[in-house]
């Protein structure tokens, strides 16, 4: 499990990474959209899947900290 959460963490942080790139050059999400609404924007998409890539990290972490549970 230790290895698998490793690998976890940097494929999060790598994601996290890439869609922080990719969302600051797609077009802005106008105001008092929500997270639904805002899906039909390019960088609604991106924030979106920034926010699993930095889930997938911290789920990696723990694993890779804590792989038998304690």
């Amino acid at each position: 499990m230790r290895n698998f959460g490793a690998i976890l963490l940097v494929a999060g942080l790598f994601g996290f990474y890439y869609c922080s790139t990719r969302m600051a050059t797609a077009g802005p999400v106008p105001e008092g959209k929500s997270i639904s609404e805002s899906l039909d924007y390019e960088a609604g998409k991106w924030e979106i899947a920034r926010y699993v890539a930095a889930f997938a990290g911290g789920v990696g972490l723990l694993m890779a900290l804590f792989p038998k549970g304690r």
